[in-house]
């Protein structure tokens, strides 16, 4: 067999599941989480720069596959990722996904990266960048509906970008519920288990949903969300799933990422197509209010869009350098001559 060696330029730096934990926990798992919601916002800030659609879904009654792309002009992004809400019960994650990074100019990757955890590092310092433009500015509780995999997540992030002290957790299993009060308990956070969603939300000025079931669902009802609480809803993200009754909706002002894609997945599509809502990005440029009152409710409607995606993978590829923790990966053919990728084959035979 040939023994040439790759060149530079087949070379992909690849982030395993393996090095993305070592690159959080060398940095830690607090900071890295306030560092990508900091290349979130900034990202927001730049919102029209960016190339934007609607996810492209493929659905099944088991659950949805869907790729997520953006731009900038100068660096391409996208990621892939699943959602099927049967799969914990047969031993597989909820929730899997990988994504990349190319230049735009020659179409190259720069980076090929695990998202699973990612992607809960993304979620949680989205959330917390929302909250801290939507939230009351002396929110220190927040109730936890829902906690599975992104539970201590959004907690952590809410903690180091919000200041909250206290988490109010419920879950319909109270396993997880558990598990989520083991893992937190070294965090500096107040851990309440709660044995309702009604408990939870007592005293809490923000409530986040996150549940995982494919369906028309209602985890919030009208009567346990009080004027003033901000609503942090993360767990619709396709067509037919939602958490929120309808009447919280109506008495709420709603903030979402991406209208287009908010309308089709998030809890806005039980609404009129033209009710009003506004975007994220707007209030964090200035250019919309965000919270007006302390008798407001504020919801944001979060269904997850490719910006914060590619926040996410930017952020990672600047810790490269830094902490080392990465893998080249032969992922690209390069032939002596760009037009002889059939001679490079033949000379590659023993």
């Amino acid at each position: 067999m040939s023994t040439s060696q790759p060149s530079h330029l087949a070379m992909v730096p690849f982030v395993s599941v393996e090095n993305m934990m070592k690159i959080v926990n060398t940095i830690s798992l607090p900071k890295v989480i306030a560092d990508i919601a900091d290349y979130i916002e900034a990202d927001f800030l730049r919102w029209e720069e960016f190339d934007k659609t609607p996810r492209v879904a493929a659905h099944s009654e088991e659950g949805v596959i869907e790729l997520m792309p953006t731009s900038d002009g100068e660096t391409y992004g996208f990621k892939y990722v699943n959602g099927h809400p049967a799969n914990m019960a047969r031993g597989f994650q909820t929730v899997t996904a990988f994504g990349v990074l190319a230049t735009v100019e020659n179409g190259y990757p720069v980076l090929l990266s695990e998202m699973t955890v990612l992607t809960a590092l993304r979620t949680a310092a989205t959330s917390a960048v929302a909250a801290k433009h939507l939230a009351p500015k002396s929110s220190k509780v927040m109730a936890m509906i829902g906690n599975g995999a992104q539970c201590e997540f959004q907690a952590i992030a809410f903690q180091n970008v919000v200041a909250i002290d206290t988490v109010r957790l419920y879950d319909t299993d109270p396993t997880a519920t558990a598990k989520a009060a083991r893992n937190l308990a070294d965090s500096g956070l107040t851990v309440i288990q709660c044995t309702s969603a009604e408990d939870a939300v007592t005293g809490a000025h923000i409530i986040t949903t996150c549940t995982a079931d494919k369906q028309y669902a209602t985890i919030l009802t009208d009567n346990m969300v009080g004027s003033g609480q901000h609503i942090n809803a993360i767990g619709g993200d396709c067509h037919g799933k939602t958490e929120l009754h309808r009447d919280i909706l109506l008495r709420s002002d709603i903030f979402v990422e991406y209208p287009p894609q908010t309308r089709i997945e998030g809890e806005i599509q039980q609404l009129d197509p033209d009710h009003p809502v506004i975007e994220l990005w707007k209030v964090i440029a200035g250019k919309a209010d965000g919270r007006k009152s302390n008798d407001q409710i504020t919801l944001f409607d979060s269904v997850g869009f490719a910006t914060e995606d590619f926040s996410a993978l930017r952020y990672i590829r600047d810790q490269l350098k830094v902490t080392g923790h990465y893998d080249n990966l032969d992922m690209l053919a390069d032939p002596d001559d760009p037009r002889d990728l059939y001679g490079m084959l033949c000379r590659a035979q023993s």
